[in-house]
């Protein structure tokens, strides 16, 4: 993941003087990275897996700061979902969100109606951990 977003933050082309933030995040369950679902079969499936159970939430981050130096960090967060009916399941997957979500689903939304338990950063889970962008580009949070 750390890689991943290393070299996202390298693709862009950078103007002197500015900050890249670049993140990549996976959802792992029983080892397996779970991608975006491809169709809705592959969503559906996924919750079918996911049901009852925890996966975990693992995001790298990048920072390359404005004299070009590079930080980064990893941030994990554990995710329990509740044991989902199948009219919930069929409910998320005809809502569409899951569509372009790593893991399929989005739990700033209709997704965190499938979640029993959180442990450690939403942001992480959003897709941007607050938390870590703090600690690796502190001048980021100072006020102005």
């Amino acid at each position: 993941m750390i890689e991943n977003a290393r070299r996202k933050a390298r693709a862009i082309e950078r103007p002197p003087g500015a900050l890249v933030i670049a993140c990549d995040t996976d959802v792992v369950l029983d080892g397996e990275v779970l991608g975006k679902p491809a169709d809705a079969a592959d969503s559906r499936a996924y919750l079918d897996r996911m049901s009852g159970r925890g996966h975990t939430v693992m995001s790298g981050l990048v920072v390359v700061d404005e004299s070009g130096e590079e930080r980064s960090g990893l941030e994990r967060s554990e995710v329990v979902f509740k044991n989902l009916t199948e009219a919930e399941k069929q409910r998320y997957v005809n809502f569409g969100e899951w569509q372009g979500r790593s893991g399929g689903y989005a739990i700033q939304t209709l997704g965190s109606t499938l979640v029993e338990r959180l442990e450690g950063s939403v942001s992480n889970v959003v897709g941007l951990p607050v938390g870590l962008l703090a600690e690796l580009a502190p001048a980021l949070f100072q006020p102005a």
